[in-house]
């Protein structure tokens, strides 16, 4: 592995554990992790096998027990929970299985969120977010609440949301998994589109092996470590 301030992501040794009762159940067992810039990566492994844990590790979203996970050269246990956020917001964009839009706001002020977030100027940030609305198919429903938007629409809208800013590093949740077979491929085939426009580096939890077999690299997390497979 490379000096983990060099990668777009790097995790060594990552161990989390959580406390049953009087028991202490170990998820991830000593993980090595690296994404370089561009790159795209699938995660796959069984159901309850610490695949989402991981994800909330790699994105600064949670903090291990032991071991560390750097995000484009920054420690991020090192940051306060303040210096983590602006981190995420710097560095991240976040597609989970479910949309996570806000329902009281429409399409493109929850794409335009993350934006004003880093303090753009709102006319600047509501022009990106309405090109990128555009981009994914959704110039007649930006001014659409979650709940007026189908399926497959809230989950584009949620693809624009994490991209929004240009991360270096989008984090992916079974980003498919609530659609039908042909929105899946829709929003996979756009979230691949985007990706590579932005350059930024994919790393995305599947069950789907067709998917995974789309990118870059596939990796199993077995017995809380990753193998490649």
């Amino acid at each position: 592995m490379t000096d983990p301030t060099e990668a777009v992501l790097s995790a060594r040794r990552l161990v989390k554990e959580f406390r049953e009762g009087d028991n202490t159940l170990r998820v991830l067992d000593g993980l090595d992790f690296e994404v370089q810039r561009g790159e795209r990566i699938a995660i796959v492994g069984a159901s309850g096998s610490g695949k989402t844990t991981l994800l909330q590790l790699l994105g600064g979203l949670d903090l291990p027990s032991s071991g560390e996970v750097w995000v484009e050269g920054a420690s991020m246990n090192a940051l306060s929970d303040v210096e983590r956020g602006h981190q995420r917001n710097r560095s991240v964009g976040f597609v989970y299985q479910f949309h996570h839009l806000l329902p009281e706001f429409s399409a493109l002020e929850n794409v335009v969120m993350p934006l004003l977030v880093r303090r753009l100027p709102v006319r600047e940030a509501e022009a990106a977010a309405r090109d990128l609305l555009l981009r994914v198919g959704l110039r007649d429903r930006l001014s659409h609440r979650p709940g007026q938007l189908s399926g497959g629409e809230r989950q584009r809208a949620a693809v624009a949301r994490a991209l929004v800013t240009r991360p270096a590093l989008v984090l992916a949740d079974e980003p498919t998994g609530n659609l039908d077979g042909a929105n899946a491929s829709q929003v996979f085939d756009l979230m691949l589109e985007l990706n590579q426009e932005v350059g930024s580096s994919l790393v995305i939890v599947t069950h789907d092996e067709r998917l995974a077999a789309r990118l870059d690299r596939r990796v199993v997390l077995r017995a809380g470590r990753l193998e490649t497979g």
